[in-house]
């Protein structure tokens, strides 16, 4: 195993490799940061959402009284 990963350092192929890996790596945090904060914003609307309705269910009751 350990000369596996000696004759894959050596070759350029394997520098290759690394370097796509690298850069999956960094695309795939950057998703990760992308969908956190877009499911924030998400939240943030349903909440919003939910208080309207909540305020209309309210006003509703009390004019119907």
């Amino acid at each position: 195993m350990k000369r596996f990963w000696i004759r894959l350092g050596r070759d350029e192929i394997g520098a290759t490799a690394v370097e796509y890996g690298l850069i999956l790596a960094f695309v795939f945090l950057a998703m990760v940061g992308a969908v956190g904060s877009f499911s924030n914003q998400v939240i943030n609307t349903w909440d919003t959402v939910t208080d309207t309705s909540k305020e209309a269910v309210e006003q509703s009751r009390s004019r119907a009284t």
